[in-house]
């Protein structure tokens, strides 16, 4: 199969808009609980679209899915059960964060993990130091980690300059502790992510050898994968919803429009699930060093999360150190993306085989 690093970049950074802009239309949802909303969004990005993009892209969904590997659909459901739980987790960092400061927090340990645990896990690591390619791809991931490490500087700067009544201006639940703690769970469950759709996964090799074009050969393990990720959701959504005494909220908005409530959460869902309809076609075209894909990736959503945070007044009272160090961050992620880029361009014309390798290991999970 063919790379095309530039395409898979631009491909990264429209998932990116798509992520960064999924929580807008949940913004305007009125009078019903997260747990409401999230999930009615949800089933758009979990269960109705990947299955429904599967269908149309992968020839004899039905015989592929009986003709794969057993264990290569254990492990897609594993590692999407926990993604979930990132996913889960990651909507309330945005709940007590922000939209700035969640995803750049969130997305800064899932860009952590997602990239060092793969060749650590693989025992590629040292393959990579040795190589010219591999070097400067590291280099592009470690500038992604300062990058994010800079955004997160930014929040607690802006943590320490403005009182709580201007923060819930623009974040009605904030919350900084508890939005950490949230973030970190996220960060390190969301990296499952880089682990399942990979350029040595089996489903997709299956896939592309029966006929599915190499740009949606991801197909049906993204399908798997977030249906595995929606149960974790929908089991505790609708928790909460007992919990709560919510479940009426599907069919009464108390007052607000119930199908203007419905209409956002599917517009919710469709520009989410962008997210990951463009990841699955990126990894396709980003070469050996596929686990550059989620660094890269993530370092767009943090952008973009920001454009729309400055729009929201998210840094509304902040000052200039604090305006310089988010403005910093977001040109050192944009670098880190080049550093990669070129690392995966050189191991290319490099021609070398220990980059498939890189692509994280089946045989560790069970």
């Amino acid at each position: 199969m063919t790379s095309n690093i530039p395409l898979g970049i631009l491909l990264h950074v429209l998932g990116g808009i798509g992520a960064a802009s999924f929580y807008l239309p949940f913004m305007r949802v009125r009078n019903w609980a997260w747990e409401s909303y999230w999930l009615v969004g949800g089933l758009f990005i979990w269960i109705v679209c990947p299955w429904i993009v599967a269908v149309a892209s992968v020839p004899d969904l039905p015989g592929l899915l009986q003709a794969a590997p057993r264990e290569s659909i254990v492990r897609a459901i594993v590692l999407g059960l926990g993604w979930g739980i990132g996913n889960l987790t990651f909507g309330l960092s945005l709940r007590y964060l922000g939209m700035s400061l969640g995803f750049a927090m969130s997305l800064g340990f899932c860009t952590f993990f997602g990239a060092i645990l793969p060749p650590l896990v693989s025992g590629t690591l040292p393959t990579l130091l040795a190589s010219p390619s591999g070097q400067m791809t590291l280099v592009g991931v470690a500038v992604c980690v300062a990058g994010i490490a800079l955004c997160g500087w930014a929040g607690m700067s802006k943590e320490r300059e403005l009182p709580d009544t201007v923060k819930k201006e623009s974040v009605r639940e904030y919350n900084f502790v508890l939005g950490l703690t949230v973030a970190l769970v996220a960060g390190v469950a969301s990296a499952c992510i880089n682990f399942a759709i990979t350029n040595d996964e089996p489903i997709s090799r299956l896939a592309y050898d029966r006929g599915a074009p190499q740009l949606w050969k991801n197909g049906a393990t993204m399908a798997i994968f977030l249906t595995a990720g929606g149960l974790t959701n929908i089991a505790w959504c609708l928790l909460l919803n007992f919990r709560n005494r919510t479940l009426h909220d599907y069919g009464n908005a108390h007052g607000a429009s119930l199908a203007a409530n419905y209409a956002l959460c599917l517009l919710a869902g469709l520009i989410a699930y962008a997210e990951f309809f463009f990841y699955a076609i990126a990894e396709s075209q980003m070469g050996k060093y596929s686990f550059t894909n989620l660094p890269i990736h993530l370092a767009f959503i943090i952008v973009f999360s920001n454009v729309w945070g400055f729009l929201f007044n998210e840094w509304k009272g902040t000052g200039i150190r604090t305006r310089s160090l988010i403005g910093s961050g977001l040109v050192v992620l944009v670098t880190a993306t080049m550093f990669m880029g070129y690392g995966n361009q050189l191991s290319e014309s490099e021609g070398q085989t220990s980059g498939d390798a890189m692509a994280p290991a089946i045989d560790p999970l069970p």
